[in-house]
């Protein structure tokens, strides 16, 4: 099981639509709204890394109100 988190920057306002959009995707386990350097960070599980890379290229980068991604690939220790 592949797990990735991405920190998510929006335009101002914006924090709480994008918030409801992304929550409920495919892949999706865990979003949180946050203060400090990023808006928002989601939590991905998936079988494949691919897939949780496919997701936040096809999908999430292209949500309106989205400025700036930052993706982390967790490891299997």
């Amino acid at each position: 099981m592949a797990v990735g988190y991405v920190l998510i920057n929006v335009k101002p306002g914006e924090e709480f639509s994008v918030y409801e959009q992304v929550k409920d995707m495919d892949y999706v386990v865990d979003a949180t709204i946050l203060f400090g350097d990023y808006d928002i960070i989601i939590k991905l599980s998936a079988s494949d890394l691919s897939i949780i890379a496919k997701t936040v290229v096809d999908t999430i980068r292209q949500l309106p109100g989205i400025t700036d991604t930052k993706t982390l690939a967790g490891a299997d220790v």
